[in-house]
């Protein structure tokens, strides 16, 4: 019997190089396109009464609405020259997927405006919202809610989609946070938007819940106030400009496969993410190499409030993690 533990471990290490080799290989299936958010047309905003400069100032008005993320962008007094020159910032004029007729504005040439005048630029990528009315309305509503819903995205800068999420169990149990992620990440969102309620009159009181992969949480109020709540809670903090940092971070504990890719998934997710590669993976851990707006305190935000990851200390310079399937 005693002869017998080198052939054992020598049994068990193509299984760990085995699964070494398929983790690998979902890190090259999984790139980040694959889970992260999506683009947003941020300067190109349609023109309502011609190419003049009163239009060309509304448009601006618009872009800094979406390109800050902030509803009181239009009328924030330290934009006032920056909207009062914006024919001085226009790109090219084209027309929208519709026929309609569009300006776009020059991004790198605004956000230098933005940034000189104290505020922060939102990353033009942003979490897919997934939005569901429960219980679902009749037809005629749920369009209506439809374009209230789109227009209001899309003024703010947020995409979203509406659907018909199931939020119970087999059993007819709510579903959790987790949960209803899993379910949203088959639709390819990020965040699920949920109003509890009957939309059918603008002036209807909702109860809503925002669920992403970190957190979730709820308020009252109406159609487009759903919208408006959840661009508001996604968009970064004016004033506090935060510097992109490139963090390594190590994450143990991944014992399958499904464990690695929402490890992965997650990473990919945090707020003002913009790169996570897998540098070193094999069978229980990875590590990634990120760039995030705030580093490593804005990392361990994110990952410690979603409750599937505790800080165990630092390696090559970056903080490790130990992830928890349950």
């Amino acid at each position: 019997m005693a002869g017998s533990a080198p052939n054992a471990g020598a049994a068990k290490r193509p299984l760990r190089e085995l699964l070494t080799g398929l983790l690998c290989a979902l890190c090259c299936a999984l790139p980040v396109s694959a889970w992260a958010v999506r683009p947003v047309r941020v300067y190109e905003v349609d023109l309502h009464g011609g190419q003049t400069p009163a239009a060309l100032q509304e448009a601006m008005r618009e872009a800094l609405v979406r390109a800050t993320g902030r509803r009181d962008s239009a009328t924030d007094p330290v934009f006032a020259n920056l909207i009062g020159s914006a024919t001085n910032y226009v790109k090219a004029y084209t027309s929208g997927p519709h026929g309609e007729s569009q300006v776009v504005f020059d991004n790198v040439a605004v956000e230098h405006a933005i940034a000189a005048a104290g505020r922060t630029v939102w990353e033009r990528e942003r979490p897919f919202t997934l939005v569901v009315l429960s219980p679902a309305p009749p037809r005629a509503v749920e369009e209506a809610a439809r374009g209230s819903l789109e227009q209001t995205a899309m003024e703010r800068g947020l995409p979203i989609s509406l659907v018909p999420l199931t939020l119970t169990d087999a059993s007819g149990n709510e579903l959790g946070r987790d949960a209803l992620m899993q379910v949203a990440q088959r639709y390819g969102g990020d965040a699920v938007l949920v109003g509890r309620g009957d939309p059918s009159t603008p002036s209807a009181q909702l109860e809503w819940t925002l669920y992403n992969n970190f957190s979730s949480q709820s308020w009252t109020g109406t159609l487009t106030a759903g919208i408006d709540r959840a661009a508001d809670d996604f968009a970064p903090a004016q004033g506090e400009i935060q510097a992109e940092v490139k963090t390594v971070v190590q994450i143990d504990g991944l014992m399958t496969l499904s464990d690695f890719a929402t490890a992965q998934r997650m990473l990919e997710a945090l707020p003002g993410n913009h790169r996570a590669n897998v540098v070193v993976a094999n069978a229980s851990s990875a590590t990634f190499d990120l760039v995030v707006r705030g580093g490593a305190d804005a990392i361990d935000r994110a990952l410690t409030a979603s409750g599937k990851f505790v800080k165990t200390g630092t390696s090559n310079g970056g903080p490790v993690y130990q992830y928890r399937s349950q």
